[in-house]
């Protein structure tokens, strides 16, 4: 597990690297911050912060030159003692073009402030759309529009959006900074406009330099596209630390907070405990008495329905509802006064329907949902079905999915099939969700799907009158087992947004608090209905 944190840590230096040292020599020479830069400018230095969307592109676009980071570094953090989402460009990464991923991180960027009604500051500094990949980023209801769409909501639910122009904003990229309440641009670096000197002479033969078409005294002198012009970066950035400091407060959620105790246990004890082979049976008790304040942890049903463990605690002085799988085998008693053991990690039906009156009562009490993921998924075979598996399950799933308090989802170690689902994945809108080194997520598991995948493959050769060998079998067998198992990693989940990161299990407890904090400033406005099936 300690190896498995190093390796993180490493990776994560990297990538802070972005284009890597050469081009942010080129960056810097233009007398421009670095996008981290810009960011640790702008937040407060004695407060924490939270990463969005950390790995996002890794090992992707290869063939293009790669895409770390996402092309962009975003945030969540405290400006002038006020939570704030930062969403900064990366220009020594293809000089900030906007790949697939880079969309769609931005727009998770946006889609935590919508959730959470905080403001958010763009530090404007690309190319526009990746152009050999447009038809990735460029039309879909999910793509690059969506950005500008997110721009006016967010303009109607009064959310503050502060862009900075800190070098190119080009074609439809122009109208992010523009649709944003505050449009600032940087002297000399910045610039604005729909078409650059070269489509505008090829267009309409009109011969014009950059900073005349769309420089910051055109734009703040002439057109008033944007509202002011700096000499420099930080000297903007300290106009948006200016603009935050005089912003109002927010109506508050309501969610309840004491003063916050340490944990029982530090949160050295994880890595004790959780063992790197995801078959291996072991009590998350003490990993959940790693992450609440001590002596908080009070279980709901404690001796019903013993494969997920739910109760009330406190995590940094915020109450919470926590849902967890155990993975532990455990006894359970059955009709009849019979026991039998119960496979760790595996939902039965009654610990679904613990798990769903328990979601039920924090939404009740306004108590705001924490999943710790590490599920095999629902239990399989005649005695389940004939049981009612999957009604218990669609009940569980039910009541997390219309919940109305805000979730939070981590993911421990494996995320297998409907498992993901009921215990708040991705699908499910957790306000945050990440996953910590020793995650796997996919359908199945490595050794079930590659048995499957081989079945699959071994009958379409059939099919054709190819026989294999028991050695061509086995080599085959590897190759699915390699592929499937690349897939399985955290990173690779991390690479496609399909979680917000990948993180140290001690870092756990500060984006849980930082997380309702977040929410807080937004009021629950729906009302909880599970539907038909509420009882």
């Amino acid at each position: 597990m300690k190896s498995l944190i190093e390796e993180l840590h490493a990776k994560r230096e990297v990538l802070w690297q972005g284009g890597g040292l050469e081009k942010i020599k080129k960056h810097k020479a233009k007398g421009k911050l670095t996008a981290w830069e810009r960011v640790f400018y702008l937040l407060d230095k004695d407060k924490p912060f939270v990463e969005i969307g950390m790995f996002a592109g890794d090992g992707m676009y290869l063939e293009d030159g790669g895409c770390p980071n996402g092309g962009a570094a975003c945030v969540l953090g405290y400006v002038q003692g006020k939570l704030c989402v930062i969403a900064s460009n990366d220009a020594t990464v293809k000089a900030g073009a906007w790949f697939p991923i880079s969309g769609k991180k931005n727009l998770r960027a946006q889609e935590i402030a919508m959730e959470n009604r905080l403001p958010i500051i763009y530090l404007v500094d690309s190319a526009g759309v990746y152009l050999p990949m447009q038809e990735e980023i460029f039309p879909d209801k999910e793509h690059f529009g969506r950005i500008f769409r997110n721009n006016a909501k967010m303009s109607s639910m009064g959310i503050p959006q502060i862009a900075a122009i800190m070098g190119s904003c080009v074609a439809g990229g122009a109208y992010l900074p523009i649709m944003s309440d505050y449009a600032f641009i940087v002297e000399g670096t910045g610039s604005v406009f729909l078409a650059g000197p070269y489509l505008v002479k090829s267009s309409i033969g009109e011969e014009v330099d950059a900073e005349t078409l769309g420089g910051a005294s055109t734009h703040s002198e002439i057109s008033g596209v944007t509202d002011n012009k700096y000499l420099n970066d930080e000297a903007c950035l300290d106009a948006i630390k200016g603009v935050i400091d005089k912003i109002g407060h927010n109506e508050k959620a309501g969610f309840d907070r004491k003063e916050a105790v340490l944990p029982k246990f530090s949160a050295d004890k994880i890595s004790e405990i959780l063992p790197l082979d995801r078959t291996k049976p072991y009590d998350i008790e003490p990993i959940i008495e790693s992450i609440v304040d001590a002596g908080s942890f009070e279980q709901y049903k404690k001796d019903y329905g013993k494969t997920i463990i739910c109760g009330l605690a406190r995590i940094d002085g915020w109450a919470v509802g926590i849902v967890a799988n155990q993975r532990e085998i455990v006894k359970a008693k059955m009709p009849g006064g019979k026991v039998e053991l119960q496979m760790g990690g595996v939902i039965y039906s009654d610990s679904a329907d613990k798990a769903a009156r328990f979601i039920m009562n924090c939404n009740q009490q306004k108590t705001p949902l924490v999943f710790f993921q590490d599920v095999s998924g629902f239990m399989v075979g005649s005695r389940s079905e004939q049981g009612g598996i999957i009604k218990d399950g669609a009940k569980m799933v039910n009541a997390m999915a219309n919940s109305v308090v805000p979730k939070f989802t981590f993911i421990v170690g494996n995320s297998y099939g409907a498992g993901n689902y009921a215990m708040c994945g991705k699908a499910y809108d957790p306000r945050l969700i990440y996953a910590w080194p020793t995650a796997q997520m996919a359908v199945m598991s490595g050794a079930s799907a590659g048995n499957t995948l081989l079945q699959i493959q071994e009958a379409a050769l059939k099919s054709k009158g190819v026989k294999i060998s028991p050695e061509e079998k086995e080599e085959l067998l590897e190759k699915i087992l390699n592929q499937y198992n690349e897939q399985l990693s955290p990173y690779y989940a991390a690479a496609r947004l399909w979680v917000d990161g990948v993180i140290d299990p001690a870092e756990t407890r500060n984006i849980i608090s930082m997380g309702i904090e977040a929410a807080n400033h937004a009021p629950i406005t729906e009302r909880y209905n599970v539907g038909v099936l509420q009882t």
